[in-house]
Order: structure tokens, then C-alpha cells, then sequence
């Protein structure tokens, strides 16, 4: 039984990643998908990438990777035709049988007839599109620079989009927080570049409410935007658009005009449109299951759906979340189709709402359920976006893109444009951070050996050790009554036991201390934060941290302290541990997990006897600091870390499920 999917869009990769599921251990099925580039592209994202906000690598998903470890074969071809009755797609370098076929071939520009659009305009429908488009931004300002004919350098700083929708709006507030950055860079004066944006409707983004369309315009109004709505494009040429509004026609000269106005369906859509019904700009026609109507063995799925669900007025949209939710029902009918098993699912898809960025500081949303929508700030807008996309990931390449989104989009992005400025950023060279590593890994050492001279591989020392600390603790907590010779009748044996256990209090106690948070949070836990001194006299040695938790009270108390070879055990994991974090830290070597593992014994540590921040405390910042690639600077990581990835990432089980990064 074969399953042909033909496009490896949102829908096609989702379509072909839950048939792999559902039929993993059936060797009678064989799932394929074609499509003409061996990788899948976040459309969503091109407008980052032609404004040089990211990478152009972070909207490209390798197929292979995608598919790794799974059932499905991926065949790079273009499919020119389709033969229905013989149930046969013909490509330009193979031909491929299949029992279902599922059309998921997406979408390409259309230019409703305006002359010269397709010939002299730039197109925003690819990765090829998005890198062409922002080599050639940069070039215009690189020419501009050095261009001594005015009107010449008025046209290479003129920028024109078509269309004011998703990707024209998105695109042109990308340009927009571009624009004062190349300025700068190639000391070119703001005021000689010119923005504009036209559609023939009214206003910005009609899929939103007015009030937010209007939040938008004035947002790129706001960025030096000219908007140009209920305008016709009459013609483009080279150089040049033409445009009519009442008409009163309009010719503005620009060498970058970018067409973003709408969209029609892939060009073997519209050769099986020949063959099966179908509307709306070449989408198919489908029945509740999403079968074609013309042929129950054809599947559709994403933007070339043309279906009303039940209740509704209009056919489904052209829309991401629309191929998410077309791919699951159509995968799950597939499957009854095949097995014969289980009843098959109409699709009533659940819309969840819009949300567009106008850069990548700013952006709105129109989100809720199919009843009630709100409107979200700009900040969680923009929040809302990236935890979406990060949704989307997971689905499709897990962890490795994951990683490598965040990467880009705040981690390494440029010029701090993210909704959350640059504080994410790594600005910083790793190579400052040498000094910090090896002294925090020679403290570690030092703290490790120390133990071993206080007999901690020989003696059970925890009952005296957690016993002092928690005495002092409680003595501060709830009050002490001096006896005029430094001892508390609260507390008599306290004075030794700390001395010993802490190193931080004198012999005898001559004053209560003083508490400055003792906040129990629903019995779960207890926060406390005390001096061993009066406010007036304290020193940052005198002040100590400490969380109480019932539960690992109860764990030392009843578990560790009454058995002494438990508490011989625990000592001598302690002391190895110390010193093996710190040997690690000094030669760079595994130095993520050995941060990690450090912060989880200072967390013990924090639990049980407290930290005091005079001491100890600035280790646990100091790891978390040190936590992601100290050691690929001047460490044994630089060499340990590419020698196993390469061999980790060949595994059969990791690449499978994308426990790896790029």
C-alpha cells in the first residue's frame, strides 16, 4: 500500500510525520513525500530573513532530519503531473505510483493580471525569495552610498510593497526597523529613504478587528510608512509602479517593489483542478473527510483545502493552524481508509485567532476561541508568536529546532531586535569568563579536600553537622534569653556545635540575630533570611539563606542521620563530587553537566544547612554563568564536545527523536 504525499509544507511534513506514527510496524505501507527542495521552509518567517533580522539557515528544516529514524521516503523532484485513473504522478526525474495520494503542494504568488508584477517585481514565497530580497536591500543601500545622481540614489532608497495583508504588513515592518540600521551603517540620512505600502482595500490587515488594523497603521505611520489604501496597482516596470486611486493615477519610482498580494494555488494544484473540482484560485474542492470530491483516494490538506465546514460561511482558510488541524484529520482518516478500522473524523476545525509582528519589537493578536476573541498587548502578542512557533517545532524537528530557534531569535539576534531588546542576547566574549571558571573550580576543589581533612571519608559527621545548623537557625527564628555568660538557655549546646558544623558564628551566642523573611508558602515549603548579628553589626558573613522543606526534613531525619553508614555514603559522594565538579570546571571539560550538578548540590545545600553569603552563595551565580559553553573557550570541551556530538548525533534512536542541536 503506498502513500504519496506531494509538497513538504506545514501540512505535507505534519501529514507524513503522524502516518510514520500510526503505521511504523506495518510493513505493508510505504509512505512517501516529494517535493522540490530537500528541506521545508518556515514561510511564516521569510520577512526575518529578507530584513536580515536572522539567519537565512533558522527558516530552512532539513527533510532528512525531520524524517530521520522514520518510515517515509523523501524524493527531491518536481511533480508536473497526475495521472488519476491510473493513480501515477509524473515528475521531472522519476514517476511514482501510489494507492493514496495527498495533495499538500501549498501555494505560490498570484498577480491578478497587473502587467510586468511577475516580471519585475520581487516575490516573498520562498527561501530563495527571502535571500534574493535581502542580498539586494543591502546592495541598494551599497550603491546608494557611492551614487552622485540624485534621482538615481531617490530610486535605490525607495521601497515599495504590494499588498497589506500578513506577509506585505510583516514585511514592511521588518523593512522599517531595518531601514535606520543600514543608514547608519552605510551613513546614508533616514529622510532620503521612502516606504510605502499599497492594496486596494481599505485598511491594513482586514482579517483583524478595526480598532487593531488601525493600531497597526499607526505603527508604521509611525516608522516613517506612507500607506497608500483603497489604491490599484495599474503596472509595475523596471524602475517603476504606476497606481490609480479615484482615478487620479500615481507613478513612484523605486528599484525594489515587493509583491505580497495574494496568493493561488501551486501549479500541480491547478493540473489536478483540470481533473477534480475545484474553486477559489485553484483549491480543491473536498468532502467532509477531506477527500476530493472527484476521487475518494485523493486526500487534501492545508492552502489547497477549498471546504465550509458546518455552520460556517466561508471555506477554510489559507492559514498555518489550518494545516496543523487538516493534517491530523486527514492522517487519522488515511488510516481508517487503509485498516478498514475505526470511523473517520469530519473536519471541524477550531481557529484560535491572528497574530501579526510589525517588526520584531511590536506586534498585535486577535486570539480566543470561536466564540469570544481579545485583543493581547504587544508584549504578550509577540510572546504568544514565538511560543506558537516553538508549539509548531516541537511537532516537527523537536529539541534540535527548538535550540536552534531560540538561537536566533534571541541569543544572537541582531541590533536587539526582539520584543525583550537585546537582554538575552550573547554579547559577551566566553573567553571572560576563563577566570571566573577555573577560580569557581578550585573553590570547588578547595571545599572537597577541606571534608577530607575534617575526617568526611572516615567519620559520620552529618548528625552533629545538620543538628548545629538547623540549632542556630531556630534560635534566631524563635528568640533566645542570654544567660550573661554568652550562652542561650534555648539553645546550650549550640555555641560548639555551629562553631564546628559552620564556621560561622563565635563560640557563644551574645545576641538573638535578626530575621528578615520567615514566609511559609502553604506548608510546601519555608523561606528564611536571618543574620547571626543585629542589622547594625552584621557583615555579609553574618547573613544566611535557607529553603525548609518538610519533605527533605523528613528524608535526613529518618533515612540519612540514623544510619551511619548511609551517612558515611552520602559524605563521601559529597566530597568526590566537590572535587570532581572543580577538576572539571579547571580543564573545561564537561562543563555544562558539572555546572548543572553544581547547582543541584548547592540547591541540597540551600535545603539543609543554608547558605551563607559571605561563603558560598556567589557560587550558585557564578554556575548558572558559567552554565551554556564555558568550556569551548581555552577547556577540553573546544575538543571533547564536536568529537561526541558527531558520533552521538549518528545514532539511530537520537536522531529520531532530535536529542541533538546544530
Amino acid at each position: 500500500m503506498n502513500i504519496l504525499i506531494i509538497g513538504a509544507g506545514y501540512a505535507g511534513v505534519l501529514t507524513a510525520k503522524k502516518l510514520a506514527k500510526r503505521f511504523k510496524k506495518n510493513e505493508d505501507v510505504s509512505i512517501t513525500i516529494v517535493d522540490k527542495n530537500p528541506f521545508h521552509t518556515m514561510l511564516t518567517e521569510l520577512h526575518e530573513v529578507a530584513a536580515n533580522r536572522v539567519e537565512e539557515d533558522s527558516i530552512k528544516l532539513s527533510l532528512k532530519k525531520i524524517f530521520a529514524g522514520r518510515k517515509v521516503k523523501v524524493r527531491l523532484d518536481v511533480i508536473q503531473d497526475i495521472d488519476f485513473a491510473n493513480k501515477k504522478a509524473v515528475g521531472l526525474k522519476d514517476s511514482y505510483a501510489y494507492d493514496y495520494l495527498v495533495v499538500a503542494a501549498g501555494s505560490k504568488p498570484t498577480f491578478f493580471g497587473v502587467p510586468g508584477a511577475q516580471e519585475y517585481a520581487y516575490k516573498l514565497w520562498s527561501y530563495d525569495d527571502a535571500v534574493v530580497l535581502r542580498d539586494h536591500i543591502h546592495d541598494c543601500f551599497r550603491r546608494a552610498s557611492r551614487e552622485i545622481n540624485p534621482e538615481e540614489k531617490k530610486k535605490l532608497l525607495s521601497f515599495f510593497v504590494v499588498g497589506a495583508g500578513f506577509t506585505g504588513t510583516e514585511m514592511m515592518g521588518e523593512l522599517a526597523e531595518y531601514i535606520p540600521i543600514l543608514c547608519e551603517e552605510f551613513e546614508i540620512d533616514r529622510s532620503e529613504v521612502t516606504l510605502h505600502i499599497a492594496d486596494v482595500l481599505p485598511r491594513i490587515i482586514p482579517a483583524l478587528p478595526e480598532k487593531l488594523s488601525q493600531k497597526v497603521e499607526r505603527r508604521l505611520k509611525k516608522a516613517g510608512v506612507e500607506l497608500y489604501l483603497g489604491t490599484n496597482v495599474v503596472k509595475i516596470g523596471e524602475g517603476f509602479i504606476e497606481l490609480k486611486k479615484d482615478d487620479n493615477p500615481r507613478q513612484i519610482e523605486s528599484h525594489t517593489i515587493i509583491w505580497a498580494a495574494g496568493t493561488e494555488s501551486a501549479e500541480i494544484t491547478g493540473v489536478a483542478a483540470q481533473s477534480l473540482p475545484s474553486a477559489g484560485r485553484g483549491r480543491l474542492e473536498t468532502d467532509q473527510f477531506l477527500r476530493s470530491i472527484g476521487n475518494e483516494n485523493v486526500y487534501v490538506v492545508g492552502d489547497n483545502i477549498y471546504y465550509t465546514p458546518q455552520g460556517e460561511k466561508n471555506p477554510v482558510p489559507q492559514v498555518v493552524e489550518n494545516c496543523e488541524q487538516s493534517a491530523d484529520i486527514a492522517a487519522h482518516n488515511l488510516v481508517c481508509a487503509i485498516t478498514r478500522k475505526g470511523e473517520m473524523k469530519a473536519y471541524k476545525p477550531k481557529f484560535h485567532g491572528i497574530m501579526v509582528s510589525v517588526g520584531g519589537r511590536y506586534g498585535v493578536a486577535y486570539v480566543g476561541t470561536a466564540g469570544r476573541k481579545f485583543s493581547l498587548p504587544s508584549f504578550l502578542a509577540m510572546f504568544s508568536k514565538h511560543f506558537i512557533n516553538i508549539i509548531y517545532f516541537i511537532q516537527v524537528l523537536g529539541w534540535n529546532k527548538i535550540f536552534s530557534y531560540l538561537k536566533h531569535e534571541f541569543f544572537t539576534i541582531r541590533h536587539n531586535r526582539s520584543f525583550v531588546g537585546g537582554h538575552f542576547s550573547n554579547k559577551t566574549p566566553s573567553f571572560l569568563l576563563v577566570p571566573l571558571r577555573i577560580w569557581l573550580g578550585a573553590v570547588w576543589v578547595f571545599e572537597g579536600i577541606m571534608k577530607i581533612v575534617d575526617s568526611w571519608l572516615t567519620t559520620p559527621k552529618l548528625t552533629g553537622f545538620f543538628g548545629g545548623t538547623n540549632a542556630w537557625y531556630d534560635s534566631i527564628l524563635n528568640g533566645l534569653t542570654n544567660t550573661g555568660d554568652g550562652a542561650s538557655t534555648a539553645t546550650p549546646a549550640v555555641a560548639d556545635t555551629i562553631s564546628s558544623a559552620t564556621g560561622v558564628v563565635e563560640e557563644t551566642v551574645e545576641k538573638i540575630g535578626q530575621v528578615f523573611i520567615n514566609f511559609d508558602f502553604f506548608g510546601l515549603f519555608k523561606v528564611i533570611f536571618v543574620s547571626g548579628k543585629e542589622l547594625a553589626k552584621s557583615k555579609l558573613e553574618d547573613f544566611a539563606f535557607k529553603l525548609d522543606i518538610p519533605l527533605m526534613n523528613w528524608f535526613v531525619d529518618e533515612v540519612i542521620l540514623p544510619n551511619n553508614s548511609l551517612q558515611l555514603a552520602m559524605q563521601i559522594f559529597i566530597v568526590v563530587a566537590e572535587i570532581l565538579i572543580g577538576l572539571s570546571l579547571i580543564g573545561g571539560l564537561f562543563t555544562t553537566p558539572s555546572t548543572a550538578f553544581s547547582l543541584v548540590l548547592q540547591f541540597m545545600f540551600v535545603c539543609t544547612t543554608g547558605l551563607y553569603l559571605g561563603t558560598t552563595f556567589w557560587m550558585i551565580f557564578a554556575a548558572i554563568a558559567l552554565l551554556i559553553g564555558s568550556g569551548r573557550i581555552w577547556g577540553l570541551d573546544y575538543y571533547v564536545y564536536p568529537f561526541l556530538k558527531r558520533r552521538w548525533k549518528k545514532l539511530k534512536l537520537v536522531r529520531k527523536s532530535y536529542l541533538y542541536n546544530d
